[in-house]
């Protein structure tokens, strides 16, 4: 399969977007990992998360000042932040700092795996102004169970799918790690999921970092990584029973919008920032550690993300190895910044995979 017109023409015009967003770096999404704590011990955790981290949980009045840095300088209703962890739940005080945020007019949510989201939690979070959520869950019981290590995780996150069924205030959606295990059920799974009355269903492949650096039995073969974007397709292209899309992941060549609602880019740095447990500023939390532009305990977060961030903004250097003579670089520019090890070294191409 190659790029179709119609894509090339969509892909340009993405591209001229992404330009001007390089320099004008507009903050749309702000990640605070909250806590490094997590009630599982997933195997494919990209932040080895356990029950005691060395890192303790941030206090919530350090991130409400990084929010009221960044106040005089953006649109609280344009600019969306995201609870997210380990698991955030873990923490009691979201819904003080969901009030806050509320206050200051900014719109946001949380990445959770369910577990401890009952209906007295639910309402809770709701009442402090939440306005998404994200479930995960990652096939059925046995893939599930198999992946989160935890025998009750498959039961406790399809109660909490429940309990979000009800309510119509509230947009969320179901994530899923795709593996090998989980892969052949995906047919099923979406049945199940749409039986449910789940609405949006994003799907991912596992990327080789953290736990899942060395865990063969977590990848997928090129033959089924293509099987994923084509049942995706076909989900989207044949049926209406629920909006299935695959993740920000990487560039997907022939399979661009057709997969997702957007062409892809990496907005890494460029329009979405992060602020982990330690306090290094970063883009996305997906991002490994040696991209990290500062820390809030040290410096302004307005000032790194104005003056900083260039090896997210400008990937010229990325352009090397297997990208340097390829034909897509002006539309996939070294694909997601998540998919580099400490060396500044590409771990994975899905567009290179597809021309298998």
């Amino acid at each position: 399969m190659e790029l179709s017109l119609k894509q090339r023409v969509g892909l340009e015009l993405q591209r001229s977007l992404r330009k001007t967003n390089e320099q004008l770096h507009p903050l749309r999404t702000l990640f605070w990992e909250c806590t490094l704590r997590c009630n599982m011990s997933c195997r494919h955790c990209g932040s080895d998360c356990k029950i005691q981290p060395s890192v303790k949980d941030m206090p919530a009045e350090d991130f409400l000042r990084v929010i009221d840095t960044i106040t005089p300088h953006v649109d609280p209703h344009k600019t969306f932040i995201i609870f997210t962890g380990g698991e955030a739940l873990l923490r009691d005080d979201l819904e003080e700092v969901g009030l806050e945020l509320y206050r200051r007019e900014y719109p946001w949510g949380l990445v959770t795996n369910g577990f401890l989201l009952d209906e007295k939690r639910l309402n809770s979070l709701m009442a402090s102004g939440m306005h998404s959520i994200t479930v995960s869950l990652d096939g059925f019981e046995e893939q599930h169970n198999w992946i989160r290590r935890h025998p009750q995780s498959f039961a406790k996150a399809v109660e909490a799918i429940k309990l979000l069924v009800k309510r119509k205030d509230l947009l969320w959606d179901i994530v899923t790690c795709v593996n090998p295990q989980s892969y052949p059920h995906l047919h099923e799974f979406k049945d199940f999921l749409v039986s449910l009355g789940v609405p949006a269903w994003r799907l991912f492949s596992i990327f080789p970092m953290g736990r899942a650096a060395n865990d063969a039995d977590l990848q997928l073969s090129d033959e089924q990584y293509r099987g994923i974007l084509n049942f995706i397709r076909e989900c989207r292209e044949k049926e209406n029973r629920i909006h299935v899309s695959y993740s920000c992941e990487g560039f997907l060549g022939p399979y661009e919008q057709r997969v997702r609602d957007h062409f892809f880019y990496c907005r890494s740095g460029v329009e979405v920032a992060s602020v982990r447990c330690d306090g290094a500023i970063s883009g996305c939390t997906s991002v490994r550690s040696h991209m990290d532009q500062g820390n809030i305990y040290k410096d302004d977060f307005w000032d790194v993300w104005q003056n900083r961030f260039q090896v997210m903004r400008d990937r010229s250097w990325a352009k090397k190895d297997q990208c340097k003579d390829c034909k897509v670089w002006r539309y996939c520019e070294g694909s997601g910044l998540h998919l580099y090890d400490d060396n500044g070294d590409l771990l994975v191409c899905h567009y290179h995979r597809l021309q298998k």
